[in-house]
């Protein structure tokens, strides 16, 4: 109990710190994560008439924080790191249809350590044709166009991380070709069609012994677009004066992967295939702000063995669900709630866990989402039968509390 008290008084100490800093006026630009920024109001440019431009930008997150038990052990602990550290490179050479965005990783815990003993420093390497403002190509590696919240930049979220449907069931990045597409553009029916054929094995991979990944997704805004790529940043910070609203639906193949979780996962002792069917929307209005998720994984296209049994019905699948609803104070506050869930496929249940998150967050804005700091306090639940092993304990309600302060140009 003493240090539960510890650790909130930490928490509200920082909390009033960041309070005494007052705002700052500097514009703050929506960053996309799906192509390179034409012209940057941050960060350092570098331009060279029309025929090269060099945006340079970073951001970091430094998250303190307390579980009332841990993932892998059942006791209590902290969690004192810092979350994210990126850098990121984007513009254009030669002229404006030539563009590229480079993004790094330094933290740990952004370097697939958990399922790899590679480094994956490389978090983006893309290059762009611009055929023009309504239809680009992309060759390299990226994020796939998958579910609405794994999209946007983890430097655009309400909550520190991203919610346990997506960490269990997201397409993540991979390398391959990517197109996108705009139809209607205008003040209102807007549809925006992209797809990609990738590798199958997620980032940093250097050979693919199965087949492809081939992904689709559609999304349709019958209001007309968001201000500032508000549908691709979480809270309306923009204040929206007329509802506006997102839906989004993408499908993924993917043949022969020999990872868990296709993009990402640990190794698999044979490949499967794996078909991932996402929904989300996103809606915003004068403050509020709804983005809901829904996920529905299958795995099949291998034969058991006594050797693979176990590895095979671990495999993340069934379906997943998250909800989030957010509220503007003004121009600086804004609370947050989630509820998110994944329930294992009938007839998994014993290999897999079946989780619960409720959530409430707070956010205090200096530069909207490029200086920010966050609050956060949820409960979790994990349960399982307790007939396998290898999967770790259960808790019910698990308390999980931390700050987190972002800074980035």
């Amino acid at each position: 109990m003493h240090s539960i008290k510890r650790i909130l008084f930490i928490h509200y100490f920082l909390f009033l710190g960041v309070l005494f800093l007052g705002p700052q006026s500097v514009m703050a630009q929506v960053e996309s994560d799906e192509r390179p920024l034409s012209v940057s109001q941050e960060g350092i440019g570098f331009k060279k008439d029309s025929v090269f431009l060099l945006n340079l930008r970073f951001r970091m997150q430094n998250r303190f924080g307390y579980f009332s038990t841990m993932d892998n052990i059942d006791k209590p602990g902290i969690e004192a790191v810092v979350r994210r550290l990126r850098l990121r490179f984007d513009g254009y050479v030669l002229n404006s249809k030539i563009g590229y965005y480079i993004q790094l990783s330094f933290s740990r815990s952004d370097q697939d350590l958990v399922s790899g003993n590679v480094s994956q420093i490389v978090r983006d390497a893309m290059v762009y044709y611009n055929v023009s403002k309504k239809l680009y190509f992309g060759f390299g590696q990226s994020k796939l166009p998958g579910n609405r919240e794994r999209v946007i930049s983890s430097g655009n979220l309400q909550l520190p991380d991203r919610s346990i449907a997506n960490s269990t069931f997201t397409i993540d990045r991979d390398f391959g070709f990517f197109a996108y597409s705009t139809i209607n553009s205008g003040p209102k029916h807007t549809v925006f069609l992209k797809g990609a054929v990738t590798s199958g094995e997620g980032r940093g991979q250097l050979v693919s012994p199965g087949g492809l990944s081939y992904t689709i997704r559609a999304e349709y805004l019958p209001f007309g677009v968001f201000k500032n790529v508000g549908d691709y940043s979480q809270g309306d910070l923009e204040f929206e004066e007329k509802p506006k609203l997102s839906i989004g639906t993408s499908y993924n193949f993917n043949d022969g992967t020999n990872r868990a979780g296709g993009q990402l996962g640990s190794i698999l002792p044979n490949a499967v295939d794996l078909q991932t069917f996402i929904a989300d929307l996103m809606f915003k209005y004068n403050g509020w702000g709804i983005m809901s998720e829904y996920f529905d994984r299958k795995a099949g296209g291998f034969e058991y063995t006594a050797d693979n049994a176990l590895a095979m019905n671990r495999i993340p699948r069934g379906t997943g669900l998250n909800i989030q609803l957010s509220r503007m104070l003004g121009r600086k506050h804004e609370v947050v709630a989630r509820y998110s869930m994944v329930t294992p496929e009938k007839g998994f249940e014993s290999y897999q866990y079946k989780l619960q998150n409720k959530a409430l967050g707070y956010n205090y804005y200096l530069n909207k989402h490029r200086v920010k700091f966050q609050y956060y306090i949820g409960l979790d639940n994990r349960q399982h039968p307790g007939e396998i092993a290898e999967l770790r304990h259960t808790f019910t309600n698990r308390l999980n509390t931390m700050i987190q302060i972002e800074l980035g140009i």
